[in-house]
């Protein structure tokens, strides 16, 4: 099976994921979505627990095949700091019987330089490129909006809503008045 490795700090998981997530399987490039939450940030930026970035993106999953895409906690199991190429080689190892592709946003694109094995992960995880709104367009893939967890973080301390920037499952959870 072609199994998509989706990572990212996902603090939280917002629309433009999810649409990522969707067009990944509605467009046949893959079979199954994993979400890869980083355990913790590669250049140490804050980020909530683990455990409850998890509970956010099974929500965001949930909303948008749950059947389809799963979240895996393989980061947690890893020594930090886990860079993507020992991530990706770990599920590679558990799962021998699936192929694995990591998806990379277009806006990382220019850092790839400094990425641990870059050149590795390409040949031995053939990435898919998604577009981003505001960088340069990607053959092949649509631009997907420029949602930021950072915006939907920064709205959430000032008290607005962020219902029309994540799904209505982590809406749910995240949302002013929502229990968390």
């Amino acid at each position: 099976m072609q199994v998509a490795v989706y990572g990212g700090s996902f603090d939280p998981p917002h629309v433009g994921h999810a649409m990522v997530a969707g067009w990944l399987l509605w467009t046949q490039r893959v079979e199954r979505v994993w979400l890869v939450p980083a355990f913790q940030h590669a250049l140490d930026k804050r980020l909530q627990p683990f455990e409850r970035r998890l509970e956010l993106c099974r929500a965001m999953a949930a909303d948008v095949d749950a059947a389809r895409i799963a979240v895996v906690d393989v980061e947690a199991r890893l020594p930090t700091p886990s860079y993507t190429l020992h991530t990706l080689r770990a599920l590679a190892s558990e799962h021998p019987q699936h192929r694995f592709s990591l998806v990379v946003g277009a806006d990382v694109l220019d850092q790839t330089e400094h990425w641990h094995a870059w050149v590795t992960i390409q040949r031995e995880f053939a990435p898919i490129v998604v577009g981003r709104v505001g960088w340069p367009s990607v053959a092949g893939a649509p631009s997907f909006p420029g949602v930021s967890s950072t915006e939907i973080r920064q709205r959430l301390a000032d008290d607005e809503p962020v219902d029309h920037l994540v799904t209505a499952g982590v809406a749910s959870l995240i949302s002013p008045g929502a229990s968390r």
